[in-house]
């Protein structure tokens, strides 16, 4: 029997800091029988998708430089576009040719630039969207339509619905794992992994590339098993009385969760993130040799590794903007691509190799493109371009896509999306179809309505593009 004079917060006080001890007794007790433990998960018909990897490329990633190539843009370069194409704030005022070489890839003779020849070589499983398009060209507002679905802040993300959808399929990991850039935060911050008002427990957990992978893990004095399974016991037992008292108390159960989920991480996530455990070609596959790659090919590696045991949705960042190349273009395009381009094709030839891909959908792309004409032309040198919101492209690999094609088009010279014009929210529910999930019956009750990510948009799911 618990004595009366013991408080939960003296109980926690003489227990030290170490919350992640919560759950750690009944880990220890139900791993021999449940191993890692699968939640039961309620899709609305069959998956072709288990899990998700993420690739936001923040600033937006210039089409006309990677993935649309347009003869008629190098043609007419330096000249001043057509009336239909010009900007009305001036921004296209003359046509800027890429300076980046396509060719066709693989059987299908899918078109790459230059730039990437190792995503390049997984073109048969590579489907590119040609024809997005967004509502604003700012990039908080673009990042909110890309990431939730509306241009507002404070939404839950393509993640967090992910988990509310799917829950978890390892009980010692969470579903859904950021991976920012340990160089700075991205542009907008933790909202790139929000849960919006969804629960507190579907937002992303932060993993770190370097160090302990969660902080505030491990205990600061080690612990014998059974020690560690009667702290968990009587904490449990507290926490249980405390929520007990403050029934509906969502935020409060949120926290209580996190910390078993905490206590379970101590035995999980160091072993999931240890790539020590990596042969030294699968590190030199992605650039873990390499200066210029090593960071973006840790992530990747760790990305693979957390949907190889389970994690549904991880979402990997860089730092700032780094893709928004007002000035250079060129080379500013060309620096980004060196950083991210042998990682990425590394994570796609890995997933294939383990037989991953076909159940891991890797999704790739920005908030929106680049102008298809030079931003500081009057500058006369460090010719830039500047955000496009009207036609710009993204990728999808595995998960039941069907690579070998690209979908949509823009115009001759890549301003705006005029064939299969496809708006964020039909990307969104093709995403969530391919995770078995419907998006018009994925709803949360809030401010007296069911919300959804594809929100008030008549979505319709990409056939195309499904295998």
């Amino acid at each position: 029997m618990l004595p009366e004079h013991l408080t939960r917060r003296r109980a926690l006080t003489q227990f030290g800091s170490g919350f992640g001890g919560l759950a750690l007794g009944s880990l220890l007790h139900q791993a021999a029988a449940q191993g890692e433990g699968r939640s039961d998960v309620h899709s609305h018909y069959r998956p072709r998708a288990r899990a998700v990897i993420q690739l936001y490329m923040h600033g937006g990633p210039s089409h006309v430089d990677l993935l649309d190539p347009k003869p008629q843009l190098n043609r007419f370069h330096g000249t001043t576009p057509p009336d239909e194409v010009a900007d009305d704030e001036e921004r296209t005022s003359h046509l800027m040719g890429s300076p980046f070489r396509f060719r066709p890839y693989g059987e299908s003779g899918l078109q790459f630039s230059e730039l990437q020849p190792f995503v390049a070589q997984h073109a048969d499983n590579i489907a590119v969207v040609r024809s997005m398009f967004t509502e604003h060209r700012n990039h908080e507002q673009a990042i909110w339509m890309a990431q939730t679905g509306l241009t507002t802040a404070g939404r839950p993300t393509l993640g967090a619905w992910t988990a509310y959808g799917l829950g978890t399929e390892n009980q010692n990991l969470p579903a859904f794992v950021a991976l920012p850039d340990p160089g700075g935060a991205s542009v907008d911050g933790v909202r790139n992994w929000s849960s919006g008002w969804l629960p507190p427990q579907y937002q992303g957990t932060v993993f770190r590339e370097s160090g302990d992978p969660v902080l505030h893990l491990k205990p600061s004095v080690a612990r014998s098993a059974s020690i560690e399974t009667a702290r968990a016991a009587l904490l449990r037992l507290l926490n249980d009385r405390h929520l007990a008292a403050r029934p509906g108390e969502a935020e409060l159960e949120a926290r209580i969760e996190s910390f078993e989920l905490a206590g379970r991480m101590q035995l999980a996530a160091t072993s999931a993130l240890d790539l020590s455990d990596e042969t030294p070609a699968t590190q030199k596959l992605y650039g873990l040799d390499n200066d210029v790659t090593k960071s973006y090919g840790k992530r990747c590696l760790m990305a693979r590794r957390l949907v190889e045991r389970g994690v549904r949705f991880v979402s990997l960042f860089m730092a700032g903007q780094p893709w928004d190349t007002h000035t250079n273009n060129n080379s500013g395009t060309k620096s980004c691509c060196a950083r991210t381009d042998q990682p990425v094709g590394a994570l796609l030839t890995d997933l294939k190799q383990r037989g991953l891909l076909d159940s891991t959908l890797v999704l790739w792309g920005g908030e929106f493109g680049r102008t298809p004409a030079a931003e500081n032309r009057n500058a006369k040198a460090n010719y830039g371009r500047d955000h496009h919101p009207y036609g710009f492209s993204v990728w999808m690999a595995g998960g039941g896509v069907r690579g070998g094609q690209h979908y949509g088009e823009t115009d001759d010279f890549g301003y705006r999306s005029v064939v299969n014009r496809t708006q964020t929210a039909d990307l969104h529910a093709t995403i969530l179809h391919l995770l078995g999930l419907d998006h018009e019956s994925l709803t949360w009750h809030h401010n007296g309505r069911d919300e959804r990510l594809t929100d008030v948009y008549n979505a319709s799911v990409i056939e195309p593009l499904i295998a």
